[in-house]
């Protein structure tokens, strides 16, 4: 048990008490679970564990504080870390996890429903090392725009940041470009096992997921508008087509346009699609997606919900302040809209990721993919830090090989090997890797 306060999560939760014992009894049996499903990363604390490669480094995490980023904490102080955590979302904590970490003395900050003013405050939380961080894990950008903006003091300890997402990885090339980027940066979201996988197929099984849990709608014959078709938007328009939807893509990028409709997908703008679809999922990462004129053209029952990082795709503010409209929470999360015609739409997770304030996330197997990024980002920034001065980076290809090497024998794959006049003839280690640094999948 603790011997001092050193975390703050959900307030019905009082450790000690039988019924928290009871919820961090659950998150114990889906903590077993998830780890069977997280092959890859328990490789890697298996081959890490006796090396113990990360005493003395002080790790300052926030990320969606779930079952799976329990397991990634675990691993980190398995491997000597010492860690403290904050979500990078405030409906996205799953509080059983929270509690299991804060009850093992792990120093976590986070739970589902908290304020905005609660997040940024335990942002701050995490940084109170002796003499701060010296390494920062990051989804979103909101923990490095905190430290570089509000804490400058602690840059000097820091060998670097590993950044989960799209829109993270946005804003650190903002910074890059202008100027004001002083610390090296680990994009683990542009590894081909992350943004492939994570982003793609992670989407593609946790979208429904949310939907499904928040309404239990049916989706087959359903008309669904995807924005954006990046690896995001391709999983989420994958998954609503198996479920029988008729899926529509709104996309700026004249390239990306084009693979969609060459994948069998209507293209089009939200002007024209908004009258007359049944369910809309933002997935562009961009402001502005889906504004009050497109809502007030909606038809009657449409559902919106968004799987970009932040709350700025849709806008809710509209929706909740306009007092036309008649606001009634159906359940946590899954608000009805009704303007004066008597016309209503529902808004899921109040415009934030729809996967995991309305469910639990990605599955564990694909997060593995991601984490095992990350643990592999930190070492490199850990071990390695004099490569790496102020930048961007990303982690080689070998690695990227490597990490998905972890998961395929658990699959039942059995990968073909190169001899050595074949790899002599490619021009490719017979061992990897198989491609370019810039080559695209």
């Amino acid at each position: 048990m603790l011997q001092k306060r050193d975390y703050e999560i959900a307030k019905h939760i009082q450790l000690g008490s039988e019924d928290a014992n009871q919820t961090i009894e659950f998150a114990k049996k889906q903590i077993a679970l998830a780890r069977h499903e997280m092959p890859g990363l328990m490789a890697l604390r298996d081959e890490f564990k006796d090396r113990k490669p990360f005493l003395k480094a002080k790790i300052t995490g926030c990320l969606h504080l779930t079952i799976e980023t329990a397991i990634l904490i675990e691993t980190l102080i398995e491997l000597g870390a010492d860690v403290r955590w904050s979500s990078c979302n405030v409906y996205s904590t799953q509080d059983e996890a929270a509690a299991y970490l804060a009850n093992k003395g792990i120093p976590v900050f986070a739970w589902k429903g908290m304020s905005e003013e609660e997040y940024w405050r335990c942002i701050g939380k995490t940084l109170e090392f002796p003499y701060g961080p010296n390494l920062l894990i990051d989804d979103g950008g909101d923990l490095t725009a905190y430290v570089l903006d509000k804490r400058p003091d602690l840059i000097p300890s820091i060998k670097g940041v590993s950044e989960e997402t799209t829109t993270g990885i946005r804003a650190l090339w903002k910074r890059f470009h202008e100027g004001k980027l002083p610390i090296a940066a680990i994009d683990v979201n542009d590894s081909v096992t992350k943004s492939k996988f994570d982003n793609r197929y992670g989407c593609l099984e946790s979208l429904i997921d949310g939907i499904k849990q928040a309404t239990h709608l049916m989706i087959g014959g359903k008309k669904a508008v995807v924005a954006g078709y990046g690896d995001v938007g391709k999983g989420c328009a994958e998954a609503l087509r198996a479920y029988g939807a008729r899926v529509v893509i709104t996309e700026i990028d004249p390239i990306i346009a084009y693979q969609a409709v060459m994948n069998g997908f209507e293209v089009t703008t939200m002007d024209e699609a908004a009258m007359d679809a049944d369910i809309f999922v933002t997935a562009t990462g961009c402001k502005g997606i889906i504004l009050p004129r497109h809502m007030d053209k909606m038809k009657d029952g449409a559902l919106l919900c968004n799987i970009g990082h932040f709350d700025v795709e849709i806008d809710a503010n509209y929706l909740f302040t306009n007092p036309e409209i008649v606001h009634e929470e159906i359940k946590p999360l899954v608000d009805k809209f009704t303007w004066k015609n008597g016309k209503s739409v529902l808004l899921l997770a109040k415009g934030r990721l729809v996967n995991l304030g309305c469910a639990k996330g990605h599955p564990s197997f694909v997060m593995s993919n991601s984490f095992c990024n990350q643990v592999l980002a930190q070492l490199e920034l850990w071990e390695s830090s004099k490569k790496y001065p102020p930048g961007i980076y990303r982690l080689p290809r070998i690695l990227d090989e490597k990490v998905a090497r972890l998961h395929l024998k658990p699959l039942g794959v059995k990968l073909t090997t190169l001899n050595d006049e074949q790899a002599e003839y490619l021009g490719v280690p017979v061992n990897g890797p198989y491609k370019r640094e810039d080559y695209r999948y």
